[in-house]
């Protein structure tokens, strides 16, 4: 199905019912159509057509939808930015994609322009500032068009619609080339369509440049739900939104689940409208989880894993997994299960794989492999890249895990990521685990260090919940010895850090993934010689 498709079938069932709410505008399913028409005529009239990449950058805003069902009526392709890219990585994704025009918020206008890799010199729009004096004004461009012309998309539904950018190995943006089928695969196959009678509101904090937070978006126009949009996560934010809008849906990743049920004010807002939460991006930490079902009793919680390469989610822990009821043996295995990432969907293949690409045994660690109508279709102008990771028809995802004799898949760690000491494999996830077991530490992400004897040593940087003044003072020299007997109780012995540093927080991006390169660049030299 041509994705173009889902809010026009929406908007055919649910013409009057709110499609969009973000800050004080609002917009019924119909009014969303009518403009969706007016800039797709618009950039028409000014040589958008099939092919064409038209970007965007900016925090999340109903405009974004618009973009995107204009750019599928006309044949183009969306290309989200994140807004949060240094500038070298900003200049390879211009370069790599080479958008005709370009969607800015007002505040990213003179980093666009400054930019040296922005060689293809795109139509600027700009998308909050109506006072702008540089290119075009996104309300004067949608007031131009038509309101009654619909253009008929001609592409396939194997035709990309969205190349979406992730981080390559080497740093260097890959650009996903994503089709209507691989919106419409999961889409259809996972939510009811619009119905008059069923009524449900979403909120989305998720940005739009993250698969998780466009299929999010796309998933509630065909379902034909009301969609809150928020700029970007703030947690006092999040708890008014959701009980003024008596949100029923949610998504979240761990640290923004966290910081909600953290906050002073949690317990004032009203949430019980709050029927389903779903998390994933990063690693939920069972202690998080298990506080959350009980900070969220009428919410159901569905884990979620996937990856842009899959169009989102591949493998999924249901909401009766998160039901911790019956015998303490039952309640035991269902704790367990808690830190899965749930068993595959059913209209994708998934299996563990061995180096050489054959499966693993039961409870071996493997590559997560995945195929399926959805996968991408390769890297934007990278062949190269493009063959390393589609093989014989398998998406390789990098990802590492076993899975147990009940079929939920464990994650182990990125492969990259993996830690090889004097030929023994070390997942960075089971030692920061065991970490933020310890009642003093609140954060901790592992890495590799070079060492002359056993090739790589494990560095844990932890974040205790009181400052620790240095690694040189005594109360770190203490809670560093608690920790290393912490670890060795609980690890193999060449599992356990040889080296601990305090550090004020750890870096993450937008949805709760450590930035293990950050971390490599700025404490992965040795130590002391080590």
């Amino acid at each position: 199905m041509n994705t173009s498709e889902f809010l026009s079938i929406a908007c055919a069932i649910v013409p009057d019912r709110t499609a969009l709410v973000f800050n004080d505008a609002r917009f019924t399913f119909d009014q969303l159509q009518i403009r969706v028409n007016q800039l797709a005529d618009s950039l028409a009239s000014i040589g958008i057509g099939q092919g064409d990449r038209i970007a965007v950058m900016q925090v999340n805003s109903h405009m974004i939808i618009e973009i995107y069902f204009a750019a599928a009526q006309l044949d183009a392709i969306l290309v989200p930015i994140n807004f949060r890219a240094r500038s070298e990585e900003l200049e390879q994704m211009l370069r790599i994609a080479e958008p005709k025009i370009l969607f800015l918020g007002d505040r990213y206008v003179s980093l666009i322009i400054d930019s040296e890799g922005n060689n293809t010199q795109p139509q600027i729009v700009v998308m909050d500032n109506p006072e702008s004096h540089v290119g075009l004004i996104y309300e004067q461009l949608v007031s131009q068009g038509n309101p009654e012309l619909n253009h008929f998309p001609e592409s396939a539904d194997t035709d990309t619609t969205v190349i979406m950018f992730t981080a390559g190995t080497t740093g260097t943006p890959k650009g996903v080339m994503l089709t209507h089928d691989s919106f419409s695969s999961y889409i259809l196959s996972t939510v009811t369509p619009a119905d008059p009678d069923v009524y449900e509101t979403n909120l989305i904090t998720v940005p739009f440049y993250h698969i998780a937070g466009l299929q999010a978006a796309l998933s509630a126009i065909f379902g034909g739900r009301t969609l809150v949009i928020m700029p970007q996560f703030e947690a006092l934010s999040w708890l008014k939104l959701a009980q003024a809008e008596q949100v029923n849906r949610a998504m979240l990743v761990p640290t923004m689940l966290k910081q909600l049920m953290d906050h002073q004010s949690f317990s004032e807002y009203d949430l019980t409208n709050l029927a389903v939460i779903t998390y994933g991006a990063a690693p939920m930490p069972l202690e998080v989880i298990k506080q959350a079902i009980g900070a969220f009793p009428n919410a159901q919680f569905i884990n979620a894993f996937g990856q842009t390469e899959t169009a989102s989610t591949i493998t999924m822990l249901p909401p009766e997994d998160h039901i911790l009821e019956g015998s303490d043996s039952q309640i035991e295995k269902k704790l367990i299960h808690l830190t899965s990432i749930g068993k595959p969907l059913d209209d994708v293949e998934v299996m563990i794989v061995s180096e050489e690409g054959h499966p693993v045994e039961q409870g071996e660690i493997g590559e997560i492999v995945a195929r399926g109508e959805r996968m991408m279709k390769g890297y934007w102008g990278q062949e190269i890249e493009t063959q390393a990771t589609i093989r014989s028809g398998w998406i390789y995802t990098g990802d590492l895990a076993y899975q147990d004799e009940d079929d939920y898949i464990y994650l182990s760690g990125r492969a990259k990521d993996f830690i090889k000491r004097g030929g023994e494999m070390i997942s960075p996830d089971e030692v920061e685990q065991v970490l933020v077991s310890h009642p003093q530490i609140i954060d901790a992400a592992v890495i590799g260090i070079p060492d002359l004897e056993w090739g790589e040593e494990v560095r844990a940087l932890v974040v205790a919940n009181k400052p620790v003044e240095s690694s040189q003072s005594s109360s770190s020299s203490e809670l560093e010895r608690e920790l290393a007997d912490h670890c060795k109780a609980r690890l193999a012995s060449f599992k356990t850090p040889t080296s601990i540093i305090f550090i004020e927080d750890i870096p993450r991006n937008v949805m709760g993934k450590i930035l293990k390169r950050d971390l490599r660049e700025t404490y992965g030299e040795p130590i002391n010689g080590s």
